[in-house]
């Protein structure tokens, strides 16, 4: 914000100067009244066609796409400078907001403007997609190890010695609304009553008990959970766990035509609607301005795993914590073999000699087939990932981690339509140079994101041992059947309870679809594939205790 005393305002009468055209949009749901088109090509800068897209990524090199939409082709020297007047009306409003703020978050909110500054940036200056398909170049054969050939921990000295060096730190900024809950996702019960959050204390628990260690639980809250999360966790507080929390970033959404912060105030319970968590690739910098970076390293600490909350298999995995410390790794990502059901998820390049994470939103249109090729990217990104802390905090120091923008476009409950700028945590992976991928199994990949997921993990197919979820020895193949459920009568997990007298045996499922107004009784064994369709007007009871198999339910069917 150092540039701000060599900007010139614009007046409260009469006509800005052309250099602050930007500088005071019209404000959220207002329209410039009674403005006549100008023929100045002084004008607000939009994004280009085809950035409205969601997960857009925002990086150099890629010729593709224009960053203004004019008529014309602007000249360089004209784009510089409405870049420039973009970037110096964004840190005017940032100002402005910041003298809303109260004094006891001022600083935070300093700082994360700071970090939204960096992040518009990167997001106004570059544009296209950052990789040039022709540089991939073939992954060397130790870029991934094979999670087999790993040595196994098994000195208990050894490993009580290696969890003592261990942080655990969970992404817990996401609500659970998309699946009808209030609240933080993490406290949606998904097993015996027992929520993820709970689920994760136990598992960390059963670790510092059995080897007498003090492995610490981190939770990365956002502005939309920390409160209730603050008061969840007091429950623990007789726990063989230590428990701490911090923030990530709370960022504007910013106005999609104008770029300006649709934010009247710095008070988030203001306007809800006007703020957003950044993404996971926020963790670098929040981690570090918490202070917790810096004490856990003091303390000795010298690895962080870091996954989803609701990822049920990011269990602590003792073999990858010894290659973490052993083998002098700074960055592991474990990523699993693809499936039909994984061809959009991020996967591993080998590119300009760097390992580094590709995700499908970087991919240019001509070759997002190849992307999804199950032969030619046989692998993606799990999210549970392994850093050391100290070269996090080099990094972080000397500024070195370079994260694409992703843009993501959301049109709120009035209509206005605005952007989130997002990076994410595994985006950094090129930013170390002793980075690796683990293939591990698909066990370790279990997320709950429906209540598809939700039906696979509360059945059968899984028991609990000390919080963490094992797939029953009577299940014949190592995979995970294929379930889809109805948004309309399942979507919601108070709905999707009510339909079912009690879970079904899953054990010999392969693919279940159920679709429309159906329910189940007590004592249901659904096995192969079965398909259940309920055609708008009809609804199907199926009768307590019915085996089906290799089953295609349709029309009415009431008992």
């Amino acid at each position: 914000m150092s540039d701000q005393g060599n900007t010139s305002l614009p007046p409260k009468n009469g006509t800005p100067p052309p250099h602050a055209v930007a500088a005071t949009p019209p404000q959220r749901g207002e329209t410039a009244e009674g403005a006549a088109p100008s023929p100045s090509p002084q004008k607000t800068p939009v994004l280009p066609p085809g950035m409205g897209h969601k997960g857009t990524q925002v990086t150099p090199t890629s010729p593709r796409g224009r960053l203004f939409g004019h008529q014309r082709t602007p000249s360089m020297e004209f784009k510089e400078l409405t870049k420039k007047d973009a970037q110096i009306s964004l840190a005017h409003e940032l100002e402005k907001l910041t003298k809303t703020a109260n004094m006891s978050e001022k600083e935070m909110m300093e700082k994360n403007f700071e970090g939204f500054q960096r992040l518009f940036s990167k997001f106004i200056n570059e544009s296209g997609t950052s990789v040039h398909w022709d540089k991939i170049e073939r992954l060397p054969k130790d870029a991934i190890k094979n999670y087999s050939e790993l040595p196994a921990m098994s000195d208990k000295a050894q490993i009580k010695d290696l969890l003592n060096q261990l942080v655990v730190i969970k992404l817990n900024g996401g609500l659970g609304t998309s699946m009808g809950c209030s609240g933080p996702k993490s406290v949606i019960p998904v097993r015996n009553d027992l929520t993820f959050l709970d689920l994760t204390v136990q598992q960390i628990e059963y670790l510092n008990k059995t080897y007498d260690a003090d492995v610490p639980l981190v939770l990365m809250n956002s502005f939309n959970t920390d409160e209730e999360t603050m008061k969840i966790i007091r429950k623990y507080s007789g726990f063989k766990v230590t428990i701490r929390t911090f923030n990530q970033s709370r960022f504007p959404r910013i106005n999609k035509e104008s770029l300006m912060p649709i934010a009247k105030s710095c008070r988030a319970e203001d306007d809800m609607e006007a703020w957003y968590p950044p993404g996971h690739g926020d963790f670098y910098q929040s981690f570090s301005n918490s202070g917790l970076l810096n004490e856990f390293i003091e303390q000795g600490k010298k690895v962080c795993f870091i996954s989803n909350i609701d990822n049920l298999g990011a269990t602590v995995d003792l073999n990858i914590l010894g290659q973490c410390v052993t083998e002098g790794y700074d960055f592991i990502m474990e990523v699993t073999e693809k499936t039909r059901a994984d061809v959009k998820g991020g996967t591993l390049i080998n590119y300009e000699g760097k390992l580094r994470l590709l995700e499908v939103a970087q991919v240019p249109k001509d070759h997002e087939e190849d992307f999804k090729s199950v032969k030619k990217f046989n692998v993606f990104n799990t999210n549970n990932l392994w850093m050391r802390l100290d070269t996090v905090q080099t990094n972080i120091q000397e500024g070195l981690l370079d994260i694409e923008v992703i843009v993501n476009p959301k049109t709120l409950d009035n209509g206005l339509n605005v952007y989130q700028l997002e990076t994410a945590v595994g985006a950094a992976m090129k930013c170390f140079d002793h980075a690796v991928g683990i293939n591990v199994p698909r066990s370790r990949f279990l997320p709950v994101k429906k209540t598809s997921d939700l039906l696979l993990v509360m059945s059968n197919l899984y028991s609990l041992d000390h919080g963490s979820l094992v797939m029953s020895p009577k299940r014949m193949f190592p995979s995970t059947p294929l379930v889809k459920l109805g948004d309309n009568h399942f979507k919601k997990v108070n709905a999707f309870l009510s339909r079912f007298g009690s879970i079904p045996d899953m054990l010999e499922l392969d693919h279940l679809t159920v679709s429309g107004d159906v329910t189940f009784g007590r004592g249901v064994s659904v096995r192969g594939t079965v398909i259940i369709i309920a055609n708008h007007g009809d609804r199907i009871d199926i009768p307590a205790g019915a085996i089906l198999e290799n089953k295609i339910v349709s029309g009415n069917l009431r008992i």
